[in-house]
């Protein structure tokens, strides 16, 4: 008997716009359709929405753990790497690296985990857009959240 490959759709990725760049999200994670995702995004980005309501799957183990902290820090604040490490008995780098594998960047908001100098590029264009009440940001150029491109992942995402 020979065994045939099951294909799985996955959700493809989802790159959205956000003040100062763009972000892909891994679907996968996601229990929604990409329009919610991107109605959200976008509420987010005009300041309309200062948090996300879409059920998250967290990877297993320190990744997961890691999420979980990072998504009980609330709007506009900020904790460091080593706040992080401390509440979960580690160190700042694994917290680092953990950060770095957000699947969902923006829906679970790693920009809010800065180093203890305060983080570089796009993490402090998001956390000024969240500091200021009164900034309204459109993205024109990115106004139907149709933006393709790189991720951005590492420090910045």
């Amino acid at each position: 008997m020979q065994q045939t490959a099951e294909t799985v759709d996955e959700p493809d990725p989802v790159t959205i716009a956000v003040p100062g760049g763009e972000i892909t999200l891994d679907a996968a994670f996601v229990d929604a359709e990409e329009a919610a995702i991107r109605r959200q995004a976008r509420e987010y980005r005009e300041g309309d929405r200062d948090a996300f309501d879409l059920p998250v799957s967290y990877p297993a183990g320190f990744t997961g753990l890691v999420m979980g902290a990072i998504a009980a820090i609330p709007y506009g604040e900020t904790r460091t790497y080593g706040e992080i490490a401390t509440a979960l008995d580690n160190a700042p780098q694994p917290v680092g690296a953990a950060c770095g594998r957000n699947p969902v960047p923006l829906v679970v908001p790693c920009h809010r985990v800065v180093a203890a100098d305060g983080g570089p590029g796009l993490k402090r264009r998001l956390l000024d857009h969240e500091r200021d009440d009164t900034l309204r940001t459109t993205l024109r150029d990115h106004a139907n959240d149709g933006a393709t491109g790189p991720a951005a992942g590492g420090e910045d995402a």
